[in-house]
């Protein structure tokens, strides 16, 4: 009789008792998350209850297993608390690092909560998820450690290898010389504030979102929904464009190649029309300019302004669209051409301009149609 109760109290037990610690601590957390609404921390760590809950049923087993009585259990008594602690070990290491998640997450989520600038929310997002990520590192490499030293045979073997700790070092950092650099570029990524997460940057020519952040490489999404995974070292070697920092406002030009007739102050005011229709123009600024001149064409600059790259890239699109589109209804003349026929011709005042027919300079080449007389060009439309 004694050889069935005692394994059930010693089990049972443990369980009863792992089920009540658990059930408590549920318990007070949700009390204390109901009292404190202001910070997320007591609501993020009823996330711990389950590593906090195999923590506490495998040390009572641990210490009480002995206590079993059982041939089985005394015959292999080494190779059970072997495996005890083992799980031990690894459950402490899981709950450490759910608990530092948890006070991570919660000071960025309170963080994030009072600060209105987005630029630093995400340069502290950024800092965060690497503090994560190297305390699951090193907590993991600890715990990794811990159970090999439990056993014998591991402990010398370490102690035969701190011999040679300083070859192997020296083989070891040439070896990793790349890793070691991405390692150390991470942190200067993540406390440097060279580039966050959600940041818009152009590396090799591509417009895309940072999208992850990691100890040794960094993820861009695209505005075709690619991701472009570039090592970190990449960002602290090499120059890139960052539209976010400083600020995400933005300004942006539209470039218009047209002929030499182009009515250029009615296109300024048609771009006047046209941003007051668009919702993406933040109201900031606005201009249109030429800028250049070739023999054939003139180029047209419009410079306009948005609160960010998503909102200039709408900007520009429908600018170049409508603008086009305008010149193409109302003044065909202005859209460069090569002239290879009689083409459309501008209003009459503006032609006898363009053609000095009051001045009697001759125009220039390619731009009347074919003369009806050997003695003057045709300057008007019959």
């Amino acid at each position: 009789m004694e050889n069935i109760l005692r394994p059930l109290l010693v089990v049972g037990g443990s369980l009863v008792i792992t089920l009540a610690v658990g059930w408590l601590v549920d318990l007070l957390l949700r009390r204390a998350d109901n009292r404190h609404h202001e910070t997320p921390v007591w609501g993020l760590l009823r996330l711990c209850r389950p590593p906090l809950q195999v923590v506490l049923c495998t040390a009572l087993l641990r210490a009480s297993f002995d206590q079993l009585r059982l041939d089985v259990v005394r015959d292999n008594r080494a190779a059970i608390g072997q495996i005890l602690t083992l799980v031990l070990i690894a459950a402490s290491a899981w709950l450490v690092i759910r608990v530092a998640a948890t006070v991570v997450q919660s000071s960025y989520a309170r963080y994030a909560t009072s600060t209105r600038d987005p630029a630093r929310v995400r340069r502290v997002r950024t800092q965060v998820t690497l503090i994560q990520r190297v305390v699951t590192a090193v907590v993991a490499t600890v715990a990794v450690a811990a159970m090999l030293l439990t056993f014998p045979a591991m402990r010398t073997v370490g102690t035969s290898m701190l011999a040679s700790a300083g070859v192997l070092g020296i083989v070891a950092g040439v070896a990793a010389q790349s890793t070691l650099g991405n390692l150390f570029a991470g942190f200067q990524i993540a406390f440097g504030d060279m580039v966050r997460i959600g940041d818009t940057v152009v590396v090799d020519g591509e417009w895309g979102t940072v999208e992850e952040i990691t100890l040794t490489f960094l993820a861009v999404r695209t505005w075709d929904e690619r991701r472009i995974t570039m090592p970190v070292s990449y960002f602290t070697s090499k120059p890139f464009e960052n539209w976010s920092r400083g600020g995400v406002q933005m300004t942006g030009t539209v470039f218009f190649q047209l002929d030499h007739s182009a009515p250029v102050a009615a296109m300024r005011d048609r771009l006047r029309d046209i941003l007051g229709e668009c919702a993406a123009w933040d109201g900031r600024d606005w201009s249109l300019a030429v800028t250049d001149t070739t023999p054939t064409t003139i180029e047209v600059r419009a410079v306009v302004t948005a609160k960010d790259a998503d909102d200039i890239w709408t900007v520009r699109c429908a600018v170049r669209e409508q603008m086009i589109g305008w010149l193409r209804d109302n003044h065909p003349y202005a859209l460069p051409r090569i002239v290879t026929s009689p083409a459309a011709l501008p209003p009459g005042d503006h032609w006898r301009e363009l053609t000095g027919a009051e001045t009697g300079r001759l125009p220039a080449a390619g731009q009347v149609p074919t003369p009806t007389t050997d003695k003057a060009p045709r300057t008007g439309r019959g």
